[in-house]
């Protein structure tokens, strides 16, 4: 009696699993996250009710808790989650479904052989967005909101290492604000700052979803464009162009419109490096501002 007090008031999920797998234990927080009643579900299989547990990895656990009386942790960061439970009380997005911290381990008799498993399962949601609201933070750009620069290095590996084992190919656009230093120097650097944000999140809105945007470093930014050859990206970078020209911005009842430029070049076979190519397009970009500045160069 005690011990089913217990059982159902406390503040995470435990399963108990005899040695067919079928459930034995299933408590009260398990029944209100899952919908399913203990009564319905007991003496059930657990794949039949949760099929997406039929994998080599829980297949595993269970057995080495039933052979060898080992514990098994599915941590949140490899597994995300056991059951397939719809977040309750959350206003977050970032997850469809709750995040799970579970580990499962032996439940001996009095003999002390093993004749069930227990599974807990915490509800682990809310650290897991703050943690990824940290390792989001960690990769932008504290100014404007777009990706950084270290973030940029390792998104451009990881593309140009794809686009090397697999083919395909891929463009990037590097441009800078024209003229910049005047804007800082005429109406402050509250207003350059403003500047940064308002061309960065005019680029962002004309851009795909898959398109990716970094801040290089001060005024200067890239744009990852995948699976995009070099006559695409240059009307993209076009396009870019165009509408930051007409951009009004409008700071402290001043309205300030800026140009860019910009340097384009698609991934080749004669790079050996992601650098290569960065660096391609920024040799682009110097060659559209040495020619005048508020236009596109296309490398090659």
């Amino acid at each position: 009696m005690i011990f089913e007090q217990i059982f159902d008031s406390i503040n995470i999920g435990i399963v108990i699993l005899d040695r067919d797998l079928k459930v034995y234990g299933w408590n009260r927080w398990m029944e209100v996250h899952s919908g399913i009643n203990k009564e319905k579900i007991k003496g059930k299989q657990i794949f039949d009710v949760f099929p997406n547990l039929n994998t080599p990895k829980f297949i595993r656990g269970c057995k080495s808790v039933f052979t060898l009386g080992s514990f098994c942790a599915f941590s949140p960061r490899l597994h995300h989650y056991l059951f397939p439970f719809k977040k309750t009380g959350y206003s977050n997005q970032r997850f469809e479904y709750m995040q799970q911290s579970c580990r499962m381990g032996p439940i001996r008799d009095e003999n002390n052989e093993i004749k069930y498993l227990f599974i807990y399962v915490e509800d682990v949601t809310e650290l897991a967005c703050r943690e990824q609201i940290i390792h989001e933070m960690n990769l932008r750009d504290g100014l404007t909101g777009v990706f950084n620069r270290k973030f940029m290095g390792e998104r451009l590996k990881k593309e140009f290492s794809r686009y090397k084992r697999y083919g395909g190919v891929f463009s990037i656009i590097m441009f800078d604000i024209d003229y910049f230093k005047k804007v800082n120097d005429t109406y402050g650097h509250l207003c350059g700052d403003f500047i940064l944000k308002s061309v960065s999140s005019k680029v962002v809105s004309l851009i795909r979803d898959i398109d990716c945007m970094f801040r290089y470093g001060g005024e200067e930014f890239c744009c990852l464009l995948p699976e995009t050859e070099i006559d695409p990206a240059r009307v993209v970078a076009e396009r870019l162009r165009e509408e930051i020209a007409l951009q009004e911005n409008i700071f402290e009842g001043n309205t300030i419109k800026v140009t860019m430029s910009l340097g384009v070049a698609v991934v080749e076979e004669l790079d050996d490096s992601y650098e290569r190519l960065l660096q391609r397009a920024d040799e682009a970009l110097y060659k559209a501002k040495a020619e005048g500045r508020n236009r596109v160069v296309v490398s090659g």
